[in-house]
């Protein structure tokens, strides 16, 4: 009797042993964040400000962990997109594709327009002076058309090994006919030139992909020994992926006290900025955990938040990283270990981490017309309605990178005839929103890839051979149980 009675008493501490054990790299992750953040106060507070040399030394741990992660983004995005693509037929490839844009393209609108009410509602700019916080920003002088065609021009890339480390952009270096004074001359005035500028082409290396695991899955046999290379590869560096995670808690807790040691005086930035910035994280707090959670249990009829609670280990990383490509390998990890199919996993995500920008949209919605409030312009109707598109455009075009909104934030203040130096007005609590939306923007992918899994069962239950191809061995026993028999 005692026996049992000791047993009983002994399975909830097992069980606790179990559950830490299961979670205990999300525990540590989630420690760095909030370690990193005492450290940060900590040394800001104990001496005089701190040298750009001695900031760059407490980032040294969390800059290396970051260049690990960015290390596998290009082997990882082309290797899982190409062997999910490849290892269905071309009809559910279709369906898989179609269900994940429309839910991209769904909630950056409801992003968009969330924004948009929320800054026009609170007027976070009105009857307010705000000084240049921040320095100087890097803004570069270019027409939306420029941005737009720049966005399209690298969905192409003309050298796909060109495309792992540079990007293509239109710039003005003379004037087409040289006036006699040349101050105030239009861009449209200048001679167009385009040059390469450092940094991955994820939209041409995505492109590349689609297309050829397209061919790869219409060329059924003959495509297999392809096939099995992206396949392992994509395997091997989730393998890879599982080893650098570890470093996650010390890289995250460097990043976020680095940041802090940068910051201005925080108290005199939330004087001038405070209701831009409660602005933007109202919006974002209701559009990851109302908007996006309402879409979710309207399509899949289940409640978000469980799913949420098990992504503490990716949003922690999503938050200390502030780049969405880099959080990609911890993301399917994650959602391998939630039972999701792979093949929807390695389409779904690295496709979200490079057009699904939900925080970004919101964040430059909200930014450009607050910059207009304090610049006293009334916007019209048309004016907001051109915000909103251009808004949906630049969050599609912005690199899954830290602070890559600030570039595209130039083409939509030139929407409403706003000079690019007026970025210099935010970029004071930009680096703290980066990480807030960077965030909102992975956990609306995962979210988009469980959705898209439980739209896409009856289909993918049809084709059970290719998610035997790409399921983990220990999932190959689980997967077929009669296979003993």
């Amino acid at each position: 009797m005692s026996n049992s009675y000791a047993t009983a008493g002994a399975r909830p501490t097992s069980r606790w042993k179990q559950f830490i054990k299961s979670n205990l790299l999300t525990f540590l992750t989630v420690l760095g964040v909030f370690g990193g953040t005492a450290l940060g106060l900590t040394l800001k507070n104990s001496a005089e400000p701190w040298t750009q040399r001695e900031v760059m030394y407490i980032q040294y741990p969390g800059d290396l962990f970051l260049r690990m992660l960015k290390c596998l983004i290009v082997p990882l995005l082309v290797s899982s997109i190409t062997s999910a693509i490849g290892s269905l037929d071309l009809s559910m490839s279709k369906k898989i594709a179609f269900r994940a844009i429309i839910y991209y393209f769904t909630t950056t609108v409801c992003a968009v327009i969330l924004g948009i009410i929320l800054v026009s509602t609170i007027r976070p700019g009105a009857g307010r002076e705000v000084s240049n916080l921040g320095g100087k920003a890097t803004t570069r002088q270019v027409l939306t058309a420029d941005t737009l065609l720049d966005l399209v021009r690298n969905l192409f890339p003309p050298n796909i090994i060109q495309a792992t480390m540079f990007q293509v952009q239109d710039c003005f270096r003379t004037i087409l006919v040289p006036p006699a004074n040349a101050t105030g001359v239009p861009l449209t005035q200048y001679k167009i030139t385009s040059e390469f500028t450092e940094g991955t082409n994820v939209l041409g290396l995505v492109m590349f992909s689609v297309v050829l695991g397209t061919c790869i899955g219409k060329m059924r046999e003959k495509g297999k020994p392809l096939l099995g290379l992206f396949e392992t590869l994509s395997e091997a560096m989730m393998i890879i992926t599982s080893w650098v995670i570890w470093i996650s808690p010390i890289g995250v807790l460097f990043l976020v006290a680095a940041k802090l040691l940068e910051m201005a005086s925080f108290v005199e930035v939330l004087g001038q900025l405070g209701w831009y910035f409660m602005t933007v994280m109202l919006g974002l707090m209701l559009h990851g955990f109302g908007t996006i959670s309402v879409i979710f249990f309207l399509t899949t009829r289940k409640i978000a938040f469980p799913y949420i609670a098990k992504m503490s280990q990716v949003l922690a990383t999503a938050f200390g990283t502030g780049s969405s490509s880099a959080t990609m390998p911890i993301t399917i990890r994650c959602l391998d270990n939630m039972g999701i199919d792979p093949r929807v996993t390695r389409f779904v995500i690295p496709v979200g981490a490079t057009i699904n920008m939900d925080g970004t949209a919101l964040y430059e919605a909200v930014a450009a017309l607050f910059i207009a409030q304090l610049r006293n312009i009334h916007l019209t109707f048309g004016h907001i309605v051109a915000v909103s598109v251009t808004a949906t455009a630049a969050s599609i075009g912005a690199a899954g990178i830290p602070q890559a909104g600030l570039i595209t934030m130039v083409m939509v203040l030139d929407t409403v005839g706003l000079p690019a130096e007026d970025v210099t007005i935010i970029i004071a609590v930009d680096w703290l929103l980066d990480r807030f939306r960077t965030t909102i923007n992975v956990m609306c992918d995962a979210l988009g890839t469980i959705l898209v899994n439980s739209l896409s069962k009856k289909d993918l239950s049809g084709d059970a051979n290719g998610h035997l191809e790409l399921a983990e061995p220990h999932e190959l026993v689980e997967l077929r149980p009669d296979q003993k028999e």
